[in-house]
């Protein structure tokens, strides 16, 4: 089941930014790669998972959960694709990288930085996939009132690509129980695509065929 989410709807920090510019399309194998899930299209072989094409983007709902899409009202864009529960949810999209690069690295101050300037706090932790964001955002309710709302930002490099996914509610705050969400997250699958982008661009999102347009 979908639903299109607005905009309005408080997620989390602003778009990565994108002042570099990937040179040009190699040929050439990846060098990095995960060496556990997220995947790259071309590096996972059939693990029988039946997964939802999003584009750039292939999420297998879990029990308990449905597919939610982020769409820009002005342009019919997708520009997330979240995975919402009754305690929680995770929130994906996907980036232009450089080869053999660590974009998460780089973008992570940005992010920090971003949330500490509209009033928040961001924290480094270890986690699953290596150091990550534990983040209180102020963000402002659908009846106008302002609220802090806690989020977990794990980022993956991938060949070529940057996953970043946003954990909300209980996997946010309690990360020692968030097995199952964190492996939603190991389920997904990339794909980049050949073209070469400015790093920091989004990977195009698309609506299944059989997604709600309420």
């Amino acid at each position: 089941m979908f639903r299109r989410r607005s905009r309005s709807e408080p997620v989390e920090p602003d778009e990565l930014d994108d002042q570099q510019v990937e040179q040009g399309v190699d040929d050439e194998p990846a060098d990095e790669s995960p060496v556990q899930g997220p995947w790259d299209v071309d590096d996972l072989e059939d693990d029988g998972i039946d997964r939802i094409d999003l584009g750039s983007l292939r999420v297998a709902p879990t029990e308990g959960t449905e597919l939610r899409l982020q769409v820009d009202e002005q342009t019919g864009e997708v520009q997330s694709a979240m995975l919402a529960g009754d305690e929680g949810a995770l929130e994906l999209r996907a980036f232009a990288a450089p080869r053999g690069g660590d974009l998460w690295s780089e973008v992570r101050p940005q992010i920090a930085a971003d949330v500490s300037q509209h009033g928040g706090t961001a924290t480094e932790r270890e986690g699953r996939w290596g150091v990550e964001l534990v983040c209180q955002m102020q963000v402002v309710m659908p009846d106008g009132t302002q609220a802090m709302q806690p989020s977990r930002i794990v980022g993956v490099n991938g060949p070529r690509w940057l996953l970043r996914a946003t954990f909300l509610g209980a996997p946010a705050v309690q990360p020692e129980d968030a097995q199952l969400w964190e492996d939603a997250l190991a389920a997904v699958v990339v794909q980049r695509g050949s073209h070469a982008m400015p790093v920091g661009d989004a990977l195009p999102l698309v609506l299944p065929d059989d997604a709600e347009r309420a």
